[in-house]
Formats: C-alpha cells, sequence, structure tokens
C-alpha cells in the first residue's frame, strides 16, 4: 500500500440488543444508506426467528450467532502466480475477515431466496445456518474442498 493503512472506526452498538455485530451485520444489510430499513428488516427478521424456532432454551440473537459462526469459512484459496502458472493457494483467514465473509454470504443468500419479504428471507437463511443446512453454510463448504483439494499447492504460500 502507497498510504498508511486506514485506522478501524469505533461501530456504536444497536439499539435492542446493545451489540456490535448487530451493527455490523445491518451495516452490509443496508442499501443506499438506509440504516433505519436495515435495522427494521433485521428486527423483524430476528422476531421470525423468535416465532418459528424449536429450541426454547436460546434466544433468537444467539441462534443468529450460531448461524453466523456456521458460515464462517476457516480457511480459503488465494490466487498466486507462479513461474507463469497460477496457483490457488489455501490460507488461514483473519479473524475480522472470517467474520465479515460470514456476513456478507449470509445476506447474499437470503436476498437469493423465494420468499416475501427480505425479513421472512433472512429469517429462513439464519434458521438454516443454525441447523447447519442452506445455501450460505453449502457456500463454506465448497470453499473448505476447494482449500483441502490444493493442499498440494500450500508451499508456495507468500
Amino acid at each position: 500500500m502507497r498510504k498508511r493503512a486506514a485506522k478501524k472506526r469505533p461501530l456504536l452498538p444497536d439499539p435492542r440488543f446493545n451489540d456490535q455485530l448487530v451493527t455490523r451485520f445491518v451495516n452490509n444489510l443496508m442499501w443506499d444508506g438506509k440504516k433505519s430499513t436495515a435495522f427494521k428488516v433485521f428486527y423483524d427478521a430476528i422476531d421470525i426467528v423468535e416465532s418459528k424456532k424449536q429450541d426454547a432454551e436460546k434466544s433468537s440473537l444467539e441462534i443468529w450467532k450460531d448461524a453466523l459462526t456456521n458460515v464462517m469459512p476457516h480457511v480459503e484459496v488465494r490466487s498466486r502466480r507462479v513461474g507463469g502458472a497460477t496457483f490457488q493457494i489455501p490460507m488461514q483467514i483473519r479473524p475480522d475477515r472470517k467474520i465479515s465473509m460470514a456476513m456478507k454470504w449470509m445476506i447474499l443468500y437470503a436476498r437469493r431466496r423465494n420468499e416475501k419479504s427480505m425479513a421472512g428471507k433472512l429469517a429462513s437463511e439464519i434458521l438454516a445456518a443454525a441447523k447447519e443446512e442452506g445455501a450460505a453454510v453449502k457456500k463454506r463448504m465448497d470453499t473448505h474442498k476447494m482449500a483441502e483439494a490444493n493442499k498440494a499447492f500450500s508451499h508456495f504460500r507468500f
């Protein structure tokens, strides 16, 4: 990089759960700077999870956190050119990148679902991910399989 790395800005916790992770998720969910709409979608999704959940002792926020943990990848492949050939090299992922990838995948695959509202789509994706099924978890499995398949090139790590 040419310039100094940008310093991390502190995130304000969300109003309902007082959790910074929720704010980070809502920031990823937001479109066109409409944060209040994104918060409404997220809170509605959490309410739907609360009504549909089977596990009585877990709160809907804990179910969402479990779902996020189930979507988090541990390794990824990165492209590296070595002597004219491009290799996919498996690498460990930084903790903050794990979280952001999980959030982005969960939101992406929720948007692709066929349901009426975004809150309903997000709730379904959260419930599926909490049970270790659904498209976002499949994406994590595919990422891990890709890394496993390219384990032979791990000595090219930079």
